[in-house]
């Protein structure tokens, strides 16, 4: 049986769904060109081809959903912001779409082959919960899948805006706590969660990313306009504080020019498992 969530777990969950409906065409306008890069690995990792019947739990714009229908899959497409929904319908009409709980599937058991997020569990308050929904409503064989980000020092987009964070502002403002942001960038805890869940033969890939940007404040815009977590973090700091870390952040951009571009390494890591 499932625990209740708990005050400070709604908490967090409230705090992302507030900020989701705010950051839908942020998030596609600066960040869903970076993300879209993993949908491939994602989908070949869960076996995606003709008549495969697909759930994309925490679709955000659709992405991961639209490439599957495009690739004769069945594929539907669930997440908690009206918005992404809204949104994910106008881009990708060979899909269906639905706003819903990922931690909650409103899915009868065994109904799905295969079961993926695209960076969707660094959004959830119970991501153990998901995979337990996912194990629920995967039929025997199922395949699940979710992409994250590799770890800080890799992902130098989040490593660029936190030392900024550290150097200039208040990293510890009073936001809602969520589940660490990197913790399934280890490879170990993927397996680890994978097995409590219940899954199988479960293996961890590294998908590299290089996010291109025309404005070296590519960077602070995405993340303000696109994020929830980080982009809070940066509403809350001091108009003093928060124009030197974005100083600071164009100056780390400018490091990675490449004529007249910029091209700052962001790989992925594809977790997938089996249904027994």
């Amino acid at each position: 049986m499932t625990s209740p969530a708990s005050t400070e777990q709604r908490a967090f969950r409230d705090f992302e769904h507030a900020g989701w409906k705010q950051a839908a065409g942020g998030y596609h306008d600066h960040i869903a060109s970076l993300t879209s890069q993993a949908v491939p690995s994602l989908l070949d990792a869960v076996g995606v081809r003709k008549g495969t019947v697909l759930l994309d739990g925490c679709t955000g714009p659709g992405d991961a959903a639209g490439a599957a229908a495009d690739r004769g899959a069945r594929a539907t497409g669930m997440d908690f912001s009206a918005p992404m929904i809204a949104l994910a319908c106008r881009r990708f009409p060979q899909a269906m779409f639905l706003v819903g709980d990922a931690e909650e599937l409103p899915f009868r058991k065994e109904s799905f082959d295969a079961v993926v997020s695209n960076f969707g569990v660094l959004h959830l308050t119970r991501p153990e919960q998901f995979l337990r929904e996912a194990h629920r409503v995967l039929r025997p064989g199922g395949l699940v899948a979710f992409t994250v980000w590799a770890p800080q020092e890799d992902a130098v987009g989040f490593a660029i805006v936190h030392h900024a964070i550290q150097a200039h502002g208040n990293p510890a403002v009073p936001l809602p706590p969520g589940p660490p942001f990197f913790r399934f960038s280890d490879s170990s805890e993927c397996l680890r969660t994978f097995r409590s869940a219940g899954f199988a033969d479960s293996e961890v890939l590294r998908v590299p990313q290089q996010w291109r940007l025309k404005d070296p404040d590519g960077v602070f815009q995405a993340m303000i306009a696109g994020t929830v977590r980080t982009g809070g973090l940066l509403r809350a700091q001091t108009p003093e504080a928060l124009a030197a870390i974005r100083d600071a952040m164009r100056g780390a951009v400018e490091r990675h020019r490449r004529e007249d571009w910029f091209e700052i390494p962001m790989p992925a890591v594809v977790a997938s498992a089996v249904k027994p």
